[in-house]
């Protein structure tokens, strides 16, 4: 049965476009986060609580908001009000960069799908850290664990990323309660190649490094896309260098189930994501005992129990709310 959201609001948010209804909805929920009378409205969609300790840090419920619906932290008390068990903001880059050119969003109802080859737009890594000092000095700052996803500036060469996430961590660190390095993004070029040993090595030895004092979880967030090898190699790589949680999975560049006629450039998410994500799920819990917070085609309570039958002990939403709206929550929540 649809929802309040998915007769009323959606249709109207559907009728614009993509990014339009997209810059909406960011719009609104910042305006919100600074307005007692509409924080407390907003918290008329939270579940009841049912908290859960991973990684040191304790959610007041297992599902959070994945990077790339914030991605410059503008609304984190609205995402608390909803009813998020933790956020994640970003992709957060050291250097401000607009992006990819537009439109570079796609919608597919029919297959409860976006494509999108946003290409990290954010306002960069000094802004962000001023927006959440000044955020952490009014006093509304989120009651629930604040993760920060940090990847390359495009304009940075692949060959020195490794100093680019090193700035972004060094002023990003003080305001997270875990750090996300995306190294999977199908949309700046080059970025993948991080998934492979030397350079995945050679990244989180330098983050290690920066994390020494006031040591913060460090999670990895990887494609769907990978072959079993590669996966195989990633979770070594995430074990010698302690990693604390993996994000399973990014968007995939696999778009069988979208029409040619129809088919866009860049990473697919959504409803055909959700086998291929609750099966790396599978395959990394299988293997190691890091955590997984699993990403991937979760648009209700079934979706949901699959991830977490599949080893995951934490859950991200991104689509499945887009096409869902707030209720998504409450209803996975309370039937858990």
């Amino acid at each position: 049965m649809k929802n309040a959201y998915e007769r009323f609001v959606r249709p109207l948010l559907f009728s614009l476009h993509p990014e339009t209804a997209h810059h909406f909805a960011i719009g609104t929920l910042r305006h919100a986060s600074h307005v007692d009378l509409a924080l407390r409205t907003l918290r008329i969609f939270q579940p009841p609580p049912k908290p859960k300790t991973v990684f040191g840090l304790t959610f007041p419920n297992p599902i959070g908001l994945a990077a790339g619906f914030d991605k410059s932290g503008v609304a984190l008390p609205a995402w608390e009000a909803l009813g998020f068990g933790f956020i994640e903001i970003g992709t957060v880059t050291a250097k401000a960069q607009p992006g990819n050119p537009r439109p570079r969003i796609f919608r597919y109802p029919e297959q409860q799908a976006l494509i999108n080859r946003l290409g990290f737009n954010n306002d960069g890594a000094d802004v962000v850290a001023e927006r959440l000092r000044k955020l952490r000095e009014s006093g509304r700052w989120p009651r629930v664990p604040v993760g920060i996803n940090i990847g390359k500036s495009k304009v940075t060469p692949v060959e020195e990323a490794t100093s680019d996430y090193r700035y972004s961590f060094q002023r990003l660190h003080p305001f997270a309660d875990y750090i996300a390095l995306n190294i999977s993004s199908p949309n700046t070029p080059g970025l993948r190649s991080l998934q492979t040993r030397e350079p995945l090595s050679i990244l989180l030895r330098a983050i290690r490094e920066e994390n020494q004092t006031a040591r913060k979880p460090i999670v990895i967030k990887i494609a769907p896309d990978l072959s079993p090898a590669e996966l195989e190699e990633m979770i070594a790589v995430c074990e010698e260098n302690q990693v604390d949680g993996i994000i399973a999975t990014n968007t995939t560049l696999d778009h069988s189930a979208i029409s040619p006629r129809q088919n866009q450039e860049g990473g697919l998410s959504g409803e055909p994501l959700r086998e291929r994500s609750t099966a790396f799920v599978r395959s990394i819990t299988t293997r190691s005992t890091i955590p997984v917070i699993a990403s991937g085609g979760i648009f209700n309570v079934e979706s949901a129990r699959e991830k977490l039958g599949a080893g995951a002990r934490l859950l991200q939403v991104y689509t499945g709310y887009i096409y869902r709206g707030p209720g998504l929550l409450r209803e996975i929540v309370e039937q858990l």
